[in-house]
């Protein structure tokens, strides 16, 4: 390995977004850590020579903090973390389902603070780095059969921006990760039309472009939808969810 060779250690990344960027992270040289809790899924990953598995759940603080470590004594220096866990079934957020919300909460919201605090001494004495969270559009105003998964990612969002302004007095970047609908296993299970859906390694296009190449706090796309839904975050509410209620079909 290069003493030059960039490391980032991605959670999250056993399918979907978080496995196809962990993909473009390991063609682009990096040196890559995956974590999640799927871990012959990892361990296939990890025939990539870039590719190293730290099986994770998130949730739990104290395997992270570990986890962490392992990486470190693995890496000896990490200059980027995407934390990208998630879980959704809208099947079971048609209706208000306290045990799923809060399932859902824990691992979306929780999993994420619990990998941010497990990195934050570390970054904040290093006095540079990179945090990046991944939040999701459903996160910037209500839609339909996401009472769980919704405001889990509303609270990303607020999270994420709340940080950046402590982190930075120590020069270490924030950043948000804002995907529009992504073809993945989780929004294979909705019901309803998904405009401008595109595919996990387009979205990890994006988020490589973004994270490497640009300072921008929020990376956003596809455009064409976020612009749309930025727009719809200023109206009125009598006005917002009548054209939700027009645009999405239950």
């Amino acid at each position: 390995m290069s003493e030059n060779q960039k490391k980032i250690w991605i959670t999250g990344a056993s399918s979907g977004i978080g496995k196809s960027v962990a993909q473009k992270f390991s063609e682009e040289g990096w040196k890559v850590a995956v974590s999640a809790r799927r871990k012959e899924i990892l361990n296939e990953m990890a025939k990539d020579k870039n590719i190293f598995s730290f099986p994770l759940d998130v949730t739990n603080l104290n395997n992270c903090n570990d986890t962490f470590e392992s990486i470190l004594q693995e890496f000896q220096d990490v200059d980027l973390c995407f934390f990208c866990s998630g879980t959704y079934d809208p099947n079971k957020e048609k209706e208000i389902n306290l045990e799923q919300n809060k399932f859902v909460m824990n691992v979306n919201y929780f999993g994420v603070l619990n990998c941010v605090k497990s990195v934050e001494k570390y970054f904040k004495s290093k006095k540079q780095g990179h945090i990046s969270i991944a939040s999701s559009i459903a996160g910037y105003r209500g839609l339909p059969n996401s009472s769980g998964y919704g405001p889990s990612k509303a609270a990303l969002t607020n999270f994420a921006e709340s940080i950046y302004f402590d982190f930075k007095k120590y020069d270490v970047r924030i950043s948000l990760v804002s995907p529009g609908f992504i073809k993945t296993p989780l929004t294979d299970k909705n019901e309803f039309n998904m405009p401008f859906l595109k595919s996990p390694e387009f979205a990890a296009k994006q988020i490589y472009s973004g994270l490497v190449n640009s300072n921008s706090f929020e990376i956003h796309f596809p455009i064409q939808l976020t612009l749309i839904l930025k727009f719809l975050r200023i109206l009125p509410y009598k006005i917002y969810l009548f054209l939700v209620e027009k645009l999405v079909k239950r």
